[in-house]
């Protein structure tokens, strides 16, 4: 039988430990959230990262706005959040509306309140294995191998997906920590050549069923990070099937995504803390 490696109680014990240490900050850790438009599934997921906020003792605030805004009122709202001081980090919620230039908006976010891990300073910081902030899925991923006591040095892991938000900086994050890293992508050929080689391997492409059985071996350790929305049903990226045949496996829902919001937490409370000390 292949072993489920649940997220929620991994990311519980972090939040009870965020709990207690913001008792001891003298401090409300501040995280100001923005959504715009009218996307239900961004609607979902923000709610959840605030009510976990709130549950530890953060203060939060929300930021809606109409999926027409104009880049220049977005603009100005980030400015006026990087001046208030009772506010530590910054989530944008992503994909934004097209019309809006996501890379210009995510660099006018201040440094040191991009708890995301997406500003361009971050992620180059994070090549050099110095980063104020990880990406809360990549470093999420991480967490949640350490508390299975599942090692990452020495070990193949592949990634498939090239994404900027989670498989880029998480190869980052994996070379650093002395992993072997093979990426895979929509240009790559014969996929299944190189996950069945992989000891970890991680899936983040969006897709259902990106991988099936005969595309990995009983010894794989498989990380989905894939959310999608089928007939209602929430599934990852890994079949079913490939997942019973694995060594062990993240659920979706209840793998990855309490993890990326137990980081979001860690990340905003460190940030409170650089201000404080």
């Amino acid at each position: 039988m292949a072993k489920i490696l649940e997220g929620k109680s991994c990311a519980q014990k972090i939040e009870e430990q965020i709990k207690k240490e913001v008792q001891l900050l003298g401090i409300k850790p501040g995280l100001a959230a923005i959504i715009i438009g009218n996307n239900p599934a961004s609607k979902i997921y923000v709610s959840r990262k605030i009510a976990a906020c709130t549950e530890c003792g953060f203060f939060t605030k929300t930021i809606g706005l109409q999926e027409n805004c104009s880049e220049q009122k977005l603009l100005t709202i980030i400015d006026e959040l990087n001046r208030d001081e009772k506010i530590h980090g910054i989530l944008l919620q992503l994909p934004l509306p097209k019309h809006l230039d996501e890379q210009q908006i995510i660099e006018k976010i201040d440094l040191n309140k991009d708890v995301d891990g997406f500003h361009p300073l971050n992620r180059g910081l994070l090549v050099l294995g110095k980063p104020l902030f990880v990406a809360c899925t990549p470093k999420g991923i991480l967490e949640l191998l350490n508390y299975y006591n599942i090692t990452v040095a020495g070990k193949h892991v592949v990634i498939v997906g090239r994404s900027v938000t989670v498989s880029k900086p998480l190869a980052s994050l994996l070379l650093n920590a002395d992993a072997t890293v093979t990426i895979c992508h929509s240009k790559t050929k014969s996929i299944a050549e190189h996950t069945k080689k992989a000891d970890i391997l991680v899936v983040a492409t969006g897709r259902i069923n990106t991988i099936t059985p005969d595309m990995i071996t009983k010894k794989t350790i498989i990380i989905d990070v894939g959310i999608n929305r089928i007939n209602g049903k929430i599934t990852g990226d890994v079949s079913d099937e490939a997942k019973q045949k694995s060594a062990a496996y993240t659920p979706v829902p209840g793998g990855i995504g309490p993890m990326t919001i137990a980081m979001l937490l860690q990340n905003t409370l460190l940030a409170a803390k650089r201000v404080h000390e």
